[in-house]
């Protein structure tokens, strides 16, 4: 079986580009023990007015394709 973080990573990566069309990326920082997902904002993601939306269509995409992750927060 994949581990969490791997497929937390494919999820992303089936996003990264889309984050890249704007000059942006992000960073998986850290899974807690609760199964909270937190994510570093990179490049024009980090001060992007957007990026709450953003983040809600991650934490979508995340949880959709790991039912482990319980939230997203992104920094």
């Amino acid at each position: 079986m994949d581990s969490v973080l791997s497929r937390v990573e494919q999820a992303l990566d089936s996003l990264r580009p889309y984050l890249a069309t704007d000059g942006g990326n992000v960073r998986v920082a850290e899974i807690t023990e609760a199964g909270v997902l937190k994510l570093e904002w990179q490049g024009a993601c980090g001060a992007c007015p957007m990026s709450p939306m953003t983040r809600a269509g991650l934490e979508d995409t995340v949880r959709k394709a790991v039912p482990e992750i319980t939230a997203v927060e992104a920094r």
